[in-house]
């Protein structure tokens, strides 16, 4: 039987390159051989892009039904190029074993065009997406059809066994909201067979809008907040905003069998999480927006498992498409900037988001994504002063946020005011104390000043406690010995720190440091030549060069003769 297993199978040999790509050798001549090549490397890095390009190069002389087609229509589907997925997809018998991707790109393609009967006999042909989400979709099929009660047996069948029990459910609740059957879609998000209590976005805006049209907008309202008051969720707080101010808002989540159908595959999408890799939810999410093009949920899920594949110029485009006007539009904002700055054009990603807040007042997650990208690039006043305008905008005792308290204080601290980081490193502290981040960076600045060095090793133990495989941190603890004149005690996690972290030049220079004042001066100097080998910053360089020259202990009488 075909199901969800095998597809995940089917997606992942393709991607590692196991043997779903047809032998070099096959082809004649120097062109194809390189296009095979190149399109196996691009499948190993998910670049679907360059795959597919090369993969329609090699098709013109390849097998119709082979494995090169197979890639091709991952490459395409995977891209949202459902109409060529489906034209490659044509050559592919059922005999083929991979069989299964081109069915999905077929079934898709009449779904999106409304062609209800066509869609049918690939279910009923056993030609469709899958046992598991042909239900689904047989489930809308119906509705289309305008059979409400045998879209409630399909619905209802499903929802009795294989484990997707919450996943029918909601498909029959959103059935018989896009019907006006709101009363029995209610029942199905407040009966005891579906658990609301771990229901995700969609869901959550679903049933708000049902409470909305029983003219329950006070309990919508009570469930968003209670909801927001631990997710900030842009959506939500939408939806919220827009309940408060208009408490009678008509119902327009899922309205029709073909939104109904996108949906299917949007929740697959997310139900898969990330077990599978990127590729098959990818692919569904793309679904989702090509059967319903309003579907702009679905763009920020491409967008994302984009960025997890590393496909920035893919999610850019992503993250694009969602309309200006959309209530996601500034979370696909924050996402794009991301993206740029991941390709090292956060200047792009600045000043989009600096124009937005220009612009006119923002929620708080956009001052946040600014305030990131100004610190990556060390502008560190202008990143305290974005964090600043976050923080105005929010709960500041709300320990969810105590990351922008920690990310400001880095930003004082580089900025040299050490009392304001302080006191945000310590308010983060208050917020949330278990942060080894900010145990380390705190009792770490308080090391380098020489200050509290008591309170600074048992931050820094606990940081190692919660963190033990943190080379930075264990090298922090290293390093609070060694202040402490407890050189002994510093050499065993200094050599630990080392090992996790190799070729990193302080921590080679601060274990040569340890070297020396344990009597072991030639497997200092080692350490210190190779401090010197990784790179370090020229201040650091010279001072290793000097000890190197005149040892340790006469480099420290310099310094601290020095005014």
């Amino acid at each position: 039987m075909r199901n969800f297993a095998l597809f995940a199978l089917l997606c992942a040999a393709t991607l590692n390159g196991t043997g779903r790509l047809a032998n070099a050798q096959t082809f004649e001549g120097s062109v194809n051989a390189g296009a095979y090549l190149a399109a196996r490397q691009a499948l190993t890095e998910s670049n679907y892009k360059i795959a597919a390009n090369y993969l329609n190069v090699l098709l013109e002389t390849a097998a119709p039904d082979g494995d090169l087609a197979i890639n091709a229509i991952l490459s395409h589907t995977a891209l949202g190029e459902w109409t060529r997925a489906a034209e490659i997809a044509q050559g592919i018998t059922s005999d083929n074993p991979s069989h299964e991707l081109a069915d999905l790109a077929i079934l898709v393609v009449l779904l999106a065009q409304g062609d209800t009967a066509a869609a049918f006999e690939r279910i009923d042909a056993d030609r469709g997406a899958g046992a598991l989400v042909d239900d689904l979709i047989a489930g809308w099929l119906y509705l289309a059809q305008g059979q409400m009660d045998r879209a409630s047996d399909r619905f209802n069948g499903l929802a009795q066994g294989q484990g997707l029990g919450d996943l029918a459910f909601y498909h029959l609740a959103l059935a018989r909201g896009a019907v006006g059957d709101f009363e029995g879609a209610a029942q199905i998000y407040e009966g005891v067979e579906f658990n609301l209590g771990a229901a995700g976005t969609r869901i959550l805006q679903a049933y708000a809008q049902t409470l909305v049209q029983l003219d329950r907008a006070e309990d919508a309202l009570e469930m968003l907040d209670g909801v927001l008051s631990q997710n900030r969720d842009l959506g939500l707080s939408a939806l919220r905003d827009e309940i408060a101010a208009n408490p009678e808002r008509s119902y327009d989540f899922i309205t029709t069998p073909q939104q109904g159908l996108a949906e299917v595959f949007f929740t697959l999408a997310e139900a898969l999480g990330r077990e599978s890799g990127p590729t098959l939810p990818l692919i569904y999410s793309r679904a989702a927006h090509y059967i319903d093009p309003s579907h702009s949920e679905s763009l920020l899920l491409s967008g994302d498992l984009l960025m997890q594949s590393n496909q920035y110029d893919l999610a850019i485009a992503a993250y694009g498409a969602v309309p200006g006007d959309d209530p996601l539009a500034l979370e696909a904002i924050i996402g794009r900037s991301d993206a740029y700055a991941q390709l090292g054009r956060s200047g792009e990603a600045i000043a989009s988001l600096q124009a937005l807040v220009a612009a006119g007042p923002q929620p708080f997650p956009v001052h946040a994504q600014l305030g990131d990208l100004l610190r990556r690039e060390e502008r560190f006043a202008e990143g305290a002063d974005a964090y600043s305008a976050a923080l105005a905008l929010i709960d500041q005792n709300d320990p969810r946020f105590w990351f922008l308290f920690y990310a400001r204080g880095i930003c004082y601290e580089q900025s040299d005011q050490w009392d304001a980081a302080e006191a945000d490193f310590r308010k983060a502290l208050s917020l949330s104390p278990d942060q080894s981040s900010v145990l380390n960076y705190l009792g770490y600045s308080l090391v380098e000043q020489r200050r509290n060095l008591d309170e600074a090793l048992n931050m820094i133990e606990r940081a190692v406690e919660l963190d033990p495989d943190s080379g930075y941190i264990v090298d922090s603890l290293a390093w609070v010995y060694f202040r402490l004149g407890r050189y002994q005690e510093a050499v065993a996690p200094m050599e630990r720190a080392a090992e996790l972290l190799p070729t990193d030049p302080i921590v080679n220079d601060h274990l040569g440091d340890v070297y020396w004042k344990v009597g072991r001066q030639r497997e200092a100097r080692f350490q210190w030549e190779r401090a010197l080998s990784f790179d370090p910053t020229e201040e650091d360089a010279a001072r290793i060069r000097l000890k190197l020259e005149i040892g340790l202990d006469e480099v420290q009488q310099r310094e601290a003769n020095s005014p």
